[in-house]
């Protein structure tokens, strides 16, 4: 199978190679169920227990979130990749998945494991090949009756302005000073170079850059994929969506967010594109070498590692942050050219129309963070794979204006089907290293999607319903059709009944551009 960042999925390109991440179909979820009841132990309504034993050299039992009707789509094989995940070195308290959990690269898509600093491990498969694949939300003052009659002119101007698709170029053509300025500030750069403002990048979590990116162990090779491609949404599951906000669960942390009913917002969804996919490709090569040499034991090569601290670890933690600040940078060109949309369309300036960013969080990174580990605070990587911080009030990396409630936590729906805003909580410190679901989650393959779907049938459903799509080709729309997902609404209620997260808004769909 030949690699391809381009699938703008956790589920595509090379996080389906090998045999066990092929997706769900060889098995009904009766059988599966079946299976899976075997390998875990009910904890509570939410919460499932992976023991010691599962797996030969598990250090910590798994913890698997999920409600009694999503245990039912989880594959046998994401339960051995949690599993796998806590034979690592130095993991700390549990090998986690979130209840949109399911089959990837070495770590499952949905996965959060933390690594002591100095005694445990670096692992690309717990990041993915699309680096800071990450959610932004920007808010307007625009209410739903005023969008409505602009839909289909206002989702062609996001169409034909954010270049999206398989091998689609930027209009931006930047200097190799400009990349290294990108992969260094990340968002920054781009608000800097006039794509933007500053408040933008305070709504940012990291506001939109993370320290210690190194451009020197970045690839010619990753820097000429990741060039032309600034401002570009890529394909698959990424998207540009106009939504407006359906319901409100909690007014008070809304009114925070200056969110209400009716209201029309934007989502962006995408990643660090080729530069990041090829980050991971170059440096898992290396860390497959480091397994050996460390004398790590891993039950699948997949989870490539070294030990923190070692050089072959640090140099991919600098590579991966590079690729995380040029994904912040990609997301904040996209939401300059979002508002240029609204204004050709609306004949306003875009200050006018309140295009304020509400926040912007990562699903796919490690970061090192500070946590309460059985009664003192510890350094650990956390690896968030298809995970997404949920910070609670308080929290001194929560922006100024958040603070009171917590972290803005962004949740997208599939095609067609709801979203939702969150807040973190503390709860989520004890219970996830303060992590949360990121998606729906997928059950079906693209290949089986593709078999099972038509695209133009998909479409004409959509607007039947009011939704109107435009995407590069129908068999985008069909890979990436509502059936392929679990329901998002489930997998939000959990995370909000096990409290690592609490419901706010929910958002549905207007209008949506795929690549």
């Amino acid at each position: 199978m030949k690699a391809n960042e381009e699938t703008g999925s956790e589920y595509g390109g090379l996080e389906s190679a090998g045999s066990q991440s092929e997706g769900t179909e060889s098995a009904g979820p009766e059988s599966m169920l079946t299976s899976v009841r075997g390998m875990v132990r009910k904890l509570s309504e939410n919460s499932w227990e992976i023991p010691v034993g599962h797996t030969p050299g598990m250090q910590v039992p798994g913890r698997l979130f999920v409600s009694e009707k999503l245990l039912a789509s989880i594959d046998p094989g994401t339960i051995d990749q949690i599993a796998n995940v806590s034979t690592l070195p130095g993991i700390q308290k549990y090998s986690m998945a979130m209840p949109d959990a399911h089959l990837g690269y070495g770590f499952a898509i949905g996965g959060v494991a933390a690594f002591d600093s100095e005694e445990g491990i670096i692992s690309p498969g717990g990041v993915g090949f699309d680096i800071n694949c990450g959610v932004r939300l920007i808010k307007t003052n625009l209410q739903k009756e005023e969008v409505v009659p602009h839909i289909k002119e206002l989702t062609d101007g996001l169409f034909r302005n954010v270049p999206s698709g398989v091998g689609s170029k930027s209009r931006i053509r930047a200097s190799d000073k400009e990349l290294d300025d990108a992969f260094l500030h990340g968002a920054k750069w781009a608000v800097e170079s006039g794509y933007g403002v500053e408040a933008d990048t305070e709504h940012c979590e990291g506001n939109g850059f993370l320290e210690g990116a190194d451009p020197v162990y970045v690839s010619d090779k990753a820097r000429k994929r990741g060039k032309p491609q600034f401002g570009t949404l890529g394909s698959g599951n990424h998207f540009l969506e106009v939504q407006y906000v359906d319901e409100i669960y909690d007014q008070g942390v809304a009114s925070a967010f200056g969110l209400e009913e009716g209201q029309v917002t934007v989502m962006v969804h995408c990643g660090s594109r080729g530069a990041g996919h090829q980050i991971c490709t170059d440096h898992l090569q290396t860390l497959s070498q480091a397994v050996k040499k460390y004398g790590i034991q891993i039950p699948d090569k997949q989870l490539a590692c070294a030990p923190a601290q070692s050089k072959e670890a640090q140099s991919y933690f600098k590579a991966m942050l590079c690729a995380a600040n040029y994904a912040w940078a990609n997301r904040q060109v996209i939401t300059h050219w979002t508002r240029e949309t609204f204004e050709q369309v609306f004949g306003r300036d875009s200050d006018e129309l309140g295009m304020d960013l509400l926040y912007d969080v990562a699903h796919n990174v490690a970061k090192l963070e500070e946590h309460l580990i059985e009664g003192r605070k510890k350094e650990v990587y956390v690896h968030r794979k298809g995970a997404t911080r949920a910070f609670p009030p308080g929290h001194p990396e929560v922006p100024a204006a958040f603070r009171d409630v917590g972290q803005p936590v962004l949740i997208p729906g599939s095609m067609g089907t709801a979203s939702y805003i969150l807040c973190g909580t503390k709860e989520a410190m004890d219970i996830s290293f303060g992590s949360a679901c990121h998606g729906a989650g997928r059950v079906m393959s693209r290949a089986h999607a593709k078999k099972e779907f038509r695209g133009e049938s998909i479409k004409e459903k959509l607007e039947a319903m009011g939704i109107t799509v435009r995407a590069t080709h129908p068999s985008v729309i069909a890979e990436e059709a509502p059936d392929v997902y679990k329901s998002s609404s489930e997998v939000v209620n959990v995370v909000h009944e096990l409290g690592i997260a609490r419901k706010v808004a929910r958002v549905l769909p207007l209008g949506v551009a795929k690549g």
